[in-house]
């Protein structure tokens, strides 16, 4: 497996290469969520490329960039028994100038829920995805679903840059209780963790619910019930365009829930 730090060594790696391509960008801390990409890109590509870079532009002031986890080593040993071609560790100095021209997320759909609370988090997304996209030139990139508006939004990025290549969803990945796999889950302490266990189950509930009613604010009253969170920032009921809607729409429906237990956010949502 090679290891290369720079854009440099990446684009040296991949004029080397001939066949499909599949990248999969992370942040590192590996889990079970980010193998599952992986694997999926392994069985549909001649290579892989894994990056794991914290990228400091997707986080607001405040935010947990500096104690965001980190597990180099470690993060290496899963891509190579995953059977990763490469990994792509790059730096902030190697990534960014100081003046830079910047990609903004659109003004409506960037700006909503994700965009609503944490404004100026996808232009930072688009930005370093474009660059990755130039640097490793993939044939596929994989995203989760759990990420639902970023992968909305890279999807639109795509087709309005014109960039020649295909960009996988993948379902989210549960623990066997049904907590969405997360690298910051590791900030939940035993009862914490406990408790964030109630936005999969009412996100279930939602799910059971829509095949009997289409009423979003029914679903959305026995939703807040089942919650046991600190912070509730929003729920919301939009379809695979990221439109709000006033009803289900049954297999064009995406309801997502955004909320502190403790002092760790997490979000979660469930397509039906």
């Amino acid at each position: 497996m090679e290891i290369l730090k720079t854009p440099k060594e990446v684009r040296e790696y991949r004029s080397s290469i001939k066949g499909s391509v599949g990248f999969v960008p992370t942040m590192g801390a590996l889990h079970e969520g980010h193998l599952t990409l992986i694997k999926k890109a392994r069985e549909e590509n001649d290579y892989v490329i894994v990056s794991i870079f914290v990228n400091p532009t997707q986080f607001l002031p405040g935010e947990d960039l500096d104690k965001y986890p980190r597990r180099l080593q470690a993060d290496f040993e899963i891509c190579k028994r995953a059977g990763v071609d490469a990994v792509f560790t790059p730096n902030a100095e190697n990534m960014y100038n100081e003046d830079e021209i910047l990609i903004k997320a659109p003004k409506i759909k960037g700006y909503i829920l994700e965009g609503f609370f944490r404004p100026g988090h996808f232009d930072g997304v688009l930005q370093v995805v474009n660059k990755l996209f130039n640097i490793t030139k993939p044939t596929r990139a994989y995203f989760g679903k759990k990420d639902a508006q970023q992968l909305y939004l890279i999807n639109q990025m795509v087709k309005n840059f014109f960039f020649e290549l295909e960009i996988i969803p993948v379902d989210t990945v549960r623990e066997k209780d049904g907590l969405a796999l997360s690298s910051r889950n590791v900030y939940l302490s035993p009862d914490e963790r406990q408790r964030a266990l109630s936005i999969s189950k009412a996100l279930k509930k939602a799910a059971k619910l829509s095949a009997a009613t289409q009423n979003i604010e029914e679903i959305k009253k026995e939703m807040i019930r089942i919650l046991d969170v600190d912070k509730l920032q929003y729920i919301a009921f939009v379809d695979r365009d990221f439109n709000y809607i006033d009803k289900i729409i049954p297999d064009n429906t995406i309801i997502l829930i955004a909320a502190y237990v403790g002092k760790t956010r997490l979000i979660d949502n469930i397509w039906i």
